[in-house]
């Protein structure tokens, strides 16, 4: 099994990049948050997670070794692929999922491309323990205006919009709104604005 690759970066998008490893190229898909977080030099090492099926191999990498184990406990719920957890993690950075799951935010979770109610129910029910046992703990202050602003702004900053539009276009949204909005609201109608 192949635990990192470690080369020079021949190629790069937002979904996928190409590392040379001594002559040899190896395409690795990433997601949004990876794509954001890779080194600005030309040698980068990306922990891989390497998926194996009847039609193919395809390798998934990650820039931190915590993205990849939370990658590795998406995929173990039932009806999330690899690709989907790509998604999820194009979303949301690492933290704000880990807290969304253990503080059961169902809202969040389910605002995600292909995740619907009883997929996020279901991610909540089979992660939270194990997330908990890793040490990640339920937030008890509550939530308020700003936690959504900047978690909406994170969702637009992890999607590829540059920070100065994604934050005109949330404070837009919130000026012209005359009650509170959650996350999801915030993050789709911010995407009209931009």
């Amino acid at each position: 099994m192949i635990a990192y690759l470690q080369g020079k970066l021949a190629f790069v998008s937002p979904t996928d990049v190409i590392i040379d490893c001594n002559g040899v190229g190896y395409r690795v898909n990433i997601s949004l948050f990876t794509y954001g977080s890779l080194p600005k030099q030309e040698n980068i090492k990306l922990h891989i997670y390497y998926h194996v099926k009847e039609d193919g191999h395809t390798l998934y990498g990650f820039t931190t070794e915590e993205e990849k184990m939370l990658f590795s406990h998406l995929i173990s719920v039932s009806g999330i692929g690899p690709s989907t957890g790509r998604m999820i993690l194009s979303y949301a950075n690492p933290n704000e999922l880990r807290s969304a799951i253990v503080n059961e935010d169902v809202a969040l979770i389910k605002s995600i491309k292909g995740i619907g109610p009883k997929s996020a129910q279901r991610l909540i029910l089979e992660l939270k323990d194990k997330l908990v046992k890793d040490g990640v703990s339920p937030d008890l202050s509550g939530t308020n205006n700003n936690t959504e602003r900047n978690e909406a702004l994170s969702a637009l900053l992890m999607l590829g919009f540059p920070k100065p539009g994604a934050e005109k276009a949330i404070d837009g949204v919130i000026k012209s709104s005359d009650e509170p909005l959650s996350v999801e609201d915030l993050v789709k109608k911010s995407l009209k604005k931009l």
